[in-house]
């Protein structure tokens, strides 16, 4: 069986989980992050490696003032704890998006993961935080113009190295929980050519059993890149 080289996934239904117990969404949330830390294990044991998770997007903002609040305190731990995780288990993590909206500490905490996993050689793991495939965009075309790059010098290539993302291969199957059908304003650019897998499953019940569920589901594809078929561009 063929595995995908990079799998992003949108991490959905926490809140609803968390309701459905009884519980407040936050609860959803915590149990959420703790699941992260347990498929990125599995992804790279199951031969993945580069991961990317939605865990916060630009539109997050307009959620209640106490959930996003409960949201930045999490992120706040997350950040601190995922500095011992990725040098556990070799893990090299970036984060995309406009980190500038972000608070200081949070900046401070996000440049010291990043620099103290750098030169690790297991998963590559990308968390998008503050991030709309949007706002990227725009992002990007601020730089390109901001270089004073001519117009007809501007490639896919050119883009490519000025999106979040630059140095790291586009995702070959996209994984989003609990139901919803749509994209969210997540990796637009990035994902013209993966595969797309929904499942119902809500994300803190997302389980190794399931991500298999969702590669077996990515062999039976047949990936055409607009053209003709061509065979899965994973690795065994």
């Amino acid at each position: 069986m063929k595995v995908p080289k990079h799998v992003a996934i949108i991490l959905d239904g926490n809140g609803r989980w968390a309701k459905a117990k009884g519980m407040p969404r936050n609860y959803g949330h915590v149990q959420g992050a703790k699941n992260v830390e347990r498929i990125c294990e599995d992804a790279w044991h199951m031969g993945i490696k580069y991961l990317t998770v939605y865990a916060f997007s630009t539109e997050n903002w307009r959620r209640s003032k106490d959930e996003v609040d409960a949201l930045m305190t999490l992120l706040r731990n997350y950040m601190k704890t995922c500095v011992k995780t990725a040098k556990k288990n070799h893990m090299r993590v970036r984060v995309i998006g406009d980190k500038s909206g972000l608070a200081k500490d949070i900046q401070d905490s996000i440049n010291n993961l990043e620099q103290e996993s750098k030169d690790q050689d297991g998963l590559n793991f990308t968390i998008a935080i503050n991030y709309g495939s949007r706002d990227e965009i725009r992002r990007c075309v601020q730089k390109i113009t901001a270089e004073g790059i001519r117009p007809e010098d501007i490639t896919e290539e050119v883009i490519g190295a000025h999106l979040d993302t630059a140095g790291i291969p586009d995702p070959d199957l996209l994984i989003r929980t609990s139901g919803e059908l749509r994209l969210s304003n997540f990796l637009m650019w990035q994902l013209a050519y993966a595969e797309f897998y929904f499942t119902d499953v809500p994300w803190p019940d997302f389980s190794k059993e399931e991500l298999a569920k969702a590669i077996e589901r990515y062999n039976q594809r047949e990936r055409r890149y607009g053209g003709v078929k061509e065979e899965l561009k994973g690795e065994s």
